[in-house]
């Protein structure tokens, strides 16, 4: 009899790599977490911490886990491990060279295009770890995952350049960054790390919340819409034209109401099951991805909103009113949930070293989650509604509020998955939660 279709691929070392770029991931968001204690100047405001967060932990643990979950989907053999290591590896160094050549060679040339070019070299390679993956599948193709997932490289792709540009000295880019300002963020926060997120949920957040993995309307309609609206708005900056702006901010706002009614959906599943083992854990995965789910619906109904509202002007994109709602709140809350969630199921060890990570993990859970969704109300509260109320100091105060909860929480559960990640020896008693299953 022959063997089924499948049998005989090993992920041994393909979980390996994906562990270790969630290291460096964790590892980049310790990095922001920690920038927010430098003076505002060394930290250039607000730009540092974000792209220690965005184009490092993020994009790090996309390069990481994007070709990981390509070939697992459809049954594929993994890609070559050199191929992956040197993805994760060149977006990884290549972020940090960005944000070093950002800081302290702007206007030269030289270093922005060595920076620059690593990183897209690394996200060359993680494309070609993914698609060249896929095309040995075993399993049924996963087309609209696929076709987000390279979209997204192609917005990451375009929005990195436009910045090597300027960072570079540029003068045509520098002479029209009003505009490419929010082109590049569209392309680069929502085109690529929030369409990502959001592919990768619909087979994702089923699995982490026990429900079933079924064609949802919602999941599908806010892959297509992000997908299609993302790289509209930035076409209507970069070219002026203020109706492909706000079309595809009709499409985004769209989008943003589908993403959280999919993580609703998911959640209130009616085949849901009920997890008898490891609850806290499970508490903190399943409820993190939830909120994520909705404060990322509500991030992209803010700045679709804006740019319905005033077009294709620099105006329409101010940062601080999504760094709550999109950032902190949703692709954040999103990555440590799901970081949480994958350690113990692709890092090393056996399972009863995998339950006490588990167990480690899950300490404290309904606190941590309080701290991170509360800080990320008092930025969102803080920013939108702190001027308008008393001058500024309000908001200023709920600002730094909620960004010291959000760290804290961040913090807290990069050190439990530090922790939990040490080599060492599970202890006898935290066998008896090998096994995480539903109660259906």
């Amino acid at each position: 009899m022959a063997a089924p279709k499948g049998v005989g691929i090993s992920r041994i070392v393909d979980r390996r790599i994906a562990f270790g770029g969630m290291v460096v991931s964790a590892a980049y968001l310790a990095l922001a977490v920690a920038s927010l204690l430098l003076p505002a100047a060394a930290r250039l405001g607000s730009w540092v911490p974000l792209h220690l967060a965005l184009a490092g932990a993020a994009t790090t643990a996309i390069a990481a886990l994007l070709p990981f979950f390509a070939a697992a989907l459809v049954v594929a053999p993994p890609a070559r491990p050199a191929i992956r290591i040197g993805g994760i590896a060149l977006v990884a160094i290549g972020a940090l060279a960005v944000i070093a050549a950002h800081g302290y060679a702007s206007g030269q040339a030289i270093p922005a295009a060595l920076a620059g070019g690593m990183f897209l070299a690394g996200l060359g390679l993680v494309g070609l770890a993914a698609f060249t993956s896929v095309r040995g599948a075993n399993g049924p193709r996963r087309v609209l995952v696929e076709r987000a997932y390279g979209l997204a490289l192609v917005n990451v792709a375009v929005g990195a350049t436009i910045a090597t540009l300027l960072i570079g000295g540029n003068l045509e880019i520098g002479g029209a960054w009003g505009m490419l300002k929010p082109a590049h963020a569209w392309l680069n926060l929502i085109g690529f790390a929030g369409l990502v997120v959001q592919a990768t949920l619909l087979h994702l957040a089923p699995t982490i919340a026990g429900a079933r993995i079924r064609k949802r309307a919602s999941a599908r309609i806010a892959v297509i819409a992000i997908g299609a609206g993302a790289p509209t708005i930035a076409f209507g900056f970069m070219t002026g034209i203020d109706l492909a702006a706000r079309a595809g901010a009709l499409a985004v706002l769209a989008g943003g109401l589908a993403a959280a009614t999919h993580g609703l959906a998911v959640r209130f599943d009616h085949g849901r099951g009920s997890w008898t083992t490891d609850i806290e854990w499970h508490r903190f995965t399943g409820t993190s991805v939830l909120l994520g789910q909705v404060w990322f619906g509500l991030g992209l109904v803010v700045a679709a909103g804006r740019v319905i509202l005033l077009g294709a002007t620099p105006a329409s994109w101010v940062m601080t009113l999504i760094v709550g709602p999109l950032v902190i709140g949703g692709v954040l809350q999103i990555l440590i949930g799901a970081v949480a969630h994958l350690a113990p199921t692709v890092g090393p060890g056996n399972p009863m070293r995998h339950a006490t990570q588990r167990r480690l993990i899950g300490r404290w859970a309904r606190a941590r989650i309080v701290l991170l969704n509360a800080g990320a109300a008092g930025v969102a509260l803080g920013f939108g509604l702190g001027s308008a109320i008393d001058g500024g100091a309000l908001g200023h105060t709920l600002v730094s509020l909620g960004l010291g909860g959000a760290a804290l929480a961040l913090g807290w559960t990069l050190l439990l998955l530090a922790v939990a990640a040490r080599p060492g020896r599970a202890s006898r008693s935290s066998a008896y939660g090998a096994g995480s299953t539903p109660r259906v």
